[in-house]
Order: structure tokens, then sequence, then C-alpha cells
């Protein structure tokens, strides 16, 4: 059987995913088979498996981290809110359906059967198993039915590291509060604290991390320093989304509420010229160089939200000037018209934003595939991008169709990307800008057509990219963390 630990925190956005991503790095490089795995994950940003099944994002970073390939059975329950008070149900890379808060906290329990077949596949693929929790486990109103902390812990028998975010203030009270809400079997599983995000010089922390551990009893096992890194976060709780400087180059990803795997645009903040802004109003917009509408959730709703706050407006008004690009539901918004008659959103249609010849349907049966190939001839301003190489997924719940250009076939599909031969590009390819060509062919067009010349920087292929990121995680992780009592809670008494 693998060996496990798990990474609970005191709240959501302590930094349990890269903590576990760090971990699932560190156990790779000393030479143990290593995987993660979250029961249940509530994010907007996922994924399609080689095997066209539905995952967090979240699992992916942390799999590519361990160097293997993701899969379902690593989180095989994914929630994707719909509303404030309901969310699409994703069972083992499939859609069971959507449910009010109030229904799946009654119905989860059920799927226990479905976490424990998929942790036990994990088992099979891995040395040792990384678990990441989900907000905190002294949610004292939800620990009934828990599936994701301390009744996970228990069901797979894990012994638990507890993260506090000391960037947000109160670290102290933060564990020592989750630590007394316990049930005292579940802070037996507490194993190691962990100060996160801490800035300045961990030996002033020294008075009070010796109160913590006599307080609460369970020794601390490590203080890490905020770290500036590139990988995905969190979709809810991004920094991303903060204001940012108007770089040489400036990239605007209109935010709309139901905003899907912006993960998309993660690559251009490789590039220092660049800049990448998520913007709420038309007073935000200004006059970037790009517009991006990106994926959403709800897609005739967050039209209605632009539509209603002047954002459509502002978008055409400038989309004769700079290119506009639509990815999966921004794509959808583009065209002409979008039909929902099965109430897989709200239901009903509304007229599209008629900027592209498409008009897109609705539909229950969800489209999850990976694909890789070369973007098709295109014409315009970013007629650069024709041949570029791409590698990326579709997931969406609709059915595109030409106004003109007959039905879709083998014989007769939707290009890769579709445009309307001058300014408006879309597309439901997801991963459509990693690799490294097509990142730089899309930029360098934009500053010929500004006039301005980048500097020369190496882009590198996102890929690339994002391994020697998880080797800096995982070189601050190590220096920071006691990892002889780490290996000690796992049960290994000496390294590889």
């Amino acid at each position: 059987m693998a060996k496990v630990i798990m990474v609970q925190g005191t709240m959501s956005n302590a930094g349990k995913s890269l903590l576990t991503a760090g971990l699932c790095r560190i156990f790779k490089q000393d030479g143990y088979r290593t995987a993660p795995f979250k029961s249940q994950n509530m994010a907007l940003n996922s994924f399609v498996t080689a095997q066209g099944l539905e995952m967090g994002r979240a699992q992916v970073m942390q799999a590519e981290a361990a160097g293997i390939e993701p899969k379902v059975c690593m989180n095989p329950i994914l929630l994707k809110p719909t509303s404030h008070t309901g969310s699409q149900v994703i069972v083992n890379g499939k859609v069971l359906g959507n449910m009010s808060a109030r229904d799946y906290f009654a119905y989860k329990k059920q799927l226990i059967p479905s976490i424990l077949d998929a942790f036990q596949q994990v088992e099979e693929i891995a040395d040792i198993i990384v678990i990441e929790g989900a907000g905190s486990p002294a949610e004292i109103n939800l620990r009934q039915n828990d599936i994701v902390n301390m009744g996970l812990a228990e069901l797979v028998d894990a012994p638990v590291l507890l993260v506090g975010d000391i960037d947000r203030g109160g670290v102290f009270a933060q564990l020592l509060g989750t630590l007394m809400l316990l049930e005292p079997q579940e802070k037996d599983r507490v194993k190691g604290l962990v100060i996160n995000k801490f800035r300045g010089d961990p030996s002033l922390l020294d008075s009070g991390i010796e109160m913590l551990e006599e307080r609460g009893g369970v020794p601390v096992a490590g203080v890490i320093p905020y770290m500036e890194l590139s990988l995905e976060d969190e979709d809810s709780l991004t920094d991303r989304f903060a204001k940012q400087e108007e770089g040489l180059i400036d990239i605007a990803v209109i935010r709309y509420p139901g905003i899907s795997n912006f993960t998309d645009y993660n690559v251009f903040e490789q590039i220092p010229e660049v800049s990448v802004r998520y913007v709420v109003s038309a007073r935000e917009l200004h006059h970037p160089d790009l517009i991006f509408l990106p994926g959403s959730k709800n897609t005739i709703e967050d039209l209605k939200w632009m539509r209603r706050n002047g954002l459509e407006t502002a978008v055409r008004r400038l989309a004769g000037e700079i290119p506009v690009f639509g990815v999966c539901g921004g794509y959808q918004m583009l065209g002409e018209k979008i039909s929902d008659p099965d109430g897989v959103e709200t239901g009903g249609s509304l007229k599209g934003m008629g900027m592209l010849p498409v008009v897109t349907t609705l539909c229950p049966d969800k489209e999850r595939s990976q694909r890789e190939g070369a973007i098709n001839p295109l014409e315009g301003v970013l007629h650069a991008l024709s041949g570029c190489p791409y590698q990326g997924y579709e997931i969406h719940m609709g059915r595109t169709e030409r106004i003109h250009g007959g039905g879709i076939s083998e014989e007769n599909p939707i290009p890769a990307v579709v445009s309307d031969g001058k300014t408006i590009y879309g597309s439901y390819l997801h991963g459509l800008f990693d690799r490294r060509d097509t990142a730089l062919a899309l930029v360098e067009t934009l500053a010929d057509k500004k006039g301005v010349r980048l500097s020369e920087t190496a882009l590198e292929d996102f890929r690339i990219f994002k391994e020697k990121q998880y080797d800096k995680l995982a070189d601050t992780v190590r220096s920071s963390l006691d990892m002889e009592r780490i290996y000690g809670i796992l049960g290994e008494t000496h390294w590889k």
C-alpha cells in the first residue's frame, strides 16, 4: 500500500495546493513514485484527460509536479458553481447533474464508494500519495458527512499537516483555533503545523512558535516564505484578478462572473513587456492591444452581464481597431445566437454579439476531448497564427455551427480557429497559446501592429517554464520544512 500524507489548511487560500505540489515534486526528486489526490474540488478551471474525462486543474498542476500523467482518479469529484447556491456535479470525470448546495450536502455521502475506488486506483501507481483537503477542517457546520478533510483522513488513515497563512495575519490564532475545534481523534491525526507565506526574518517567530507548540501540543514542521511563482492557483481566490499596470503590449481579459479556464492566458505573464489585465467594466477596459473573451460556466448570463454594464458596447467599439478573441464560452458569445432549449444553463435563447457567422445550441452532452495540430490558415490581423502548433483540449456543452457553411461533420468540421477575416477570432481550444511559437506569434503580431519592438526575451515553451517553477517550489519547500520529520510522519526512516 502507498504511504499517505494529507495537507489541510486553516482556511481557503492558506497554500494547500502549492504545498501539495511542492511535496509531490520533492518526493519525485527523492526517487518515489508520487501522486496527488483530492476527493472533492470546487473550481471553474478544469482540464480534460487523455481519456476524455474532466478534472480540476489544481490536481493537474500537482500531477505535473509529480512528473506523471493527470488521471481523473486524482480528483473524483469536481463541483463547478453555476450560481451562489448551486453547482454542476462531476463524478469520475462525467457530469452527474446540477444540485443545490443543500441537496448536494445531503447526497454527498453516497459518493464515498466512488472516492475510495478512485483512491485505490491512485494507490496502484504511487509509492506516496499527497492528499489535499479543502477549506478548513474546523468548519463545524460541515463536519457531518465530511468527505474531503478529516472525514477523508479517517477513511484512508492519513496523517495531517495543518497549514496557516501568516500573510493575512493571525496565524497563531488560525492554527490554535483550528486545533481547538477538532474532535480529539481528529486532532490526533495532526502531526505537524506549517506557517506559510512568511515575509521577513523567521527567527522573529520563535517565541510564538514555542507557545503554539506548548498550547497546541503539535510540533511546527516549518515556516515557508512567501514565494513569487507563476503557477496555477485556486481560481476563486487568485491574485491574478488584482489591478495590473498596462504594459508595452496590453492584453485585456473580460472577467465576467462565471469566468472559467483563465489559465489560458497565464503564458503571456512570462513576457515582461506584456500585461494581462482582468477587467470588469467599460471604464477599466481602456484601449488594449487585444481583448480576450474567456470561457464561461454560464454563457448566456455572462453575456447579459456584459450587455448591462456596457462592456459589450465597449468591445464592439474597439473591434474594428484591435483583435477580439473569444475562447469557448467567449467564442459562443461572439456568434449570432445562443440557444438553450434543454435548460442546460438558464433556458431560452439570446442574441449574440453578431461578430462571427456562427450559432450555438447548448446541449446536455458535454464535449470533452484533447486536440493537437496546427492552426488553420487565417486572414486578418492575426494571420501570423496560421500553421502555429497547438496542443489543447475542448470542454463545453454547446454545439456551434456555421450560418452559411452547412452542418458539422468529419468532412466539414469547424476549424481550430474561426475568423471574420479581419479582427474577430474564436476557438473552443483551451491551451491554444501554451506552445512557445504560438504565443510568440501572437505577441509579435501585436507589437508590429503597434509599431513597437520587444526586447530579446526568450519566451520558453510554457511546459518547460512550468517545470522550472516546480523545481523552484520544491527547493523552497525542502529548505523550509523539517523533511526528516515529514518522512517520519510518512513512516519512512531513511531517504532513498
